[in-house]
């Protein structure tokens, strides 16, 4: 099953990068135990898509991100889930599913 979330960075968040921003939702996804859907190949990790990346320092309030679940959930229970696994300045405003 595939969503799409809104989410801002503000704060002190501003400042890690566009990878450590796709490590920090693999994490909270796999905090928040969500049945997330695994890439293929040598080194398995938590399938998200980002598909523009935010510059260092740049603030942002709405972003777009797609994650794969392997079963279907409710958007509004994954949007409290995952935000509490987030850090403060990072958060998911929305999920729909795609």
């Amino acid at each position: 099953m595939k969503y799409s979330a809104i989410f801002y960075k503000k704060g002190n968040m501003v400042y890690i990068s566009h990878l450590d921003l796709m490590k920090l939702f693999r994490r909270a996804m796999r905090r928040a135990d969500l049945p997330f859907v695994l890439t293929r190949g040598f080194t398995p990790r938590v399938r998200i898509s980002m598909p523009k990346a935010l510059k260092l320092g740049k603030e942002s309030e709405r972003e777009k991100m797609e994650f794969w679940l392997t079963e279907e959930r409710d958007p509004s229970g994954l949007i409290e889930m995952i935000n509490r696994e987030l850090p403060e300045g990072i958060r998911v405003l929305e999920v729909v599913s795609a």
